[in-house]
């Protein structure tokens, strides 16, 4: 692949991550989304659309979407992260292969992974991947296991919603992870925005692996599955992560 077209691709992925955004923007503004009964469908809707939008359209019209996503969002003050946020974003790894802190094929390589084992266009798995190798950065998490635990609970639906309330990528209980949120915030739909859920959800990952004294044992918390004597959710989760780290070794490899 060319420079240039890793270069388009990554843009694609910016306009994409800014698309979900706006989805949860607009469902924030707009009531009658609050408490959907069908986030699937609607979370494919957009993930779709916006990759159809990135298949079909030239450079011009991404930097105009590009544009026209950071005009809303200053209007709706901003990306809704707290200024504590903004000042960790300074040292935390920017996008791109320095954000992953992997060659750019590696990480190429976990995304084109995940993209075929969960169905979903690369170009919305690149920023979640991002978001989350800087979630677990910042908080002292494996981003892999970050990235494992979003695939299993969400399979990468960032609009995803439990039966018990658990919402978003990493599936966080709004009611039990206040205190987790960037400047006290107490709203509960702030765990719709990506970037806010991932971030939280690696804090509970570590919560809950420091709680209960071991991987397996923090899994199974964090999935409030402590019952569960054959441990089966940390199961699937630890053989997820050990599928997308050999994704990305053998993308190291001379050949791969």
């Amino acid at each position: 692949m060319s420079a240039a077209s890793r270069g388009g691709g990554n843009r694609k992925g910016e306009i994409m991550f800014r698309f979900l955004r706006l989805g949860w923007r607009l469902r924030e503004t707009a009531a009658l989304l609050l408490h959907f009964a069908h986030g699937g469908l609607l979370a494919g809707g957009i993930l779709a659309s916006v990759a159809i939008a990135a298949q079909y359209s030239g450079a011009v019209r991404f930097d105009l979407a590009r544009n026209a996503a950071q005009s809303v969002f200053a209007a709706a003050g901003g990306h809704g992260e707290s200024a504590r946020t903004a000042a960790d974003s300074n040292t935390a790894p920017r996008s791109g292969a320095g954000a992953s802190g992997r060659s750019s094929a590696a990480r190429s390589a976990i995304v084109q992974y995940l993209a075929r084992r969960y169905r979903v266009a690369g170009v919305a798995i690149e920023p979640l991947v991002d978001a989350a190798h800087r979630a677990g950065s910042r908080v002292g998490v494996d981003p892999l296991l970050v990235v494992a635990v979003m695939a299993i609970e969400s399979g990468f639906n960032p609009f995803a919603e439990s039966p018990v309330g658990a919402r978003g990528l990493m599936q966080v209980v709004p009611r039990f992870h206040q205190d987790k949120l960037e400047g006290g915030s107490a709203d509960d739909r702030a765990f719709l925005d990506p970037l806010t859920n991932i971030l939280v959800g690696a804090r509970v990952l570590k919560e809950s692996i420091q709680g209960a004294g071991g991987l397996e044992a923090g899994l199974q918390q964090y999935a409030g599955a402590t019952g569960d004597t054959e441990n089966k959710y940390a199961s699937r989760v630890i053989a997820e992560r050990r599928r997308i780290e050999q994704a990305m070794r053998k993308s190291e490899r001379p050949g791969g």
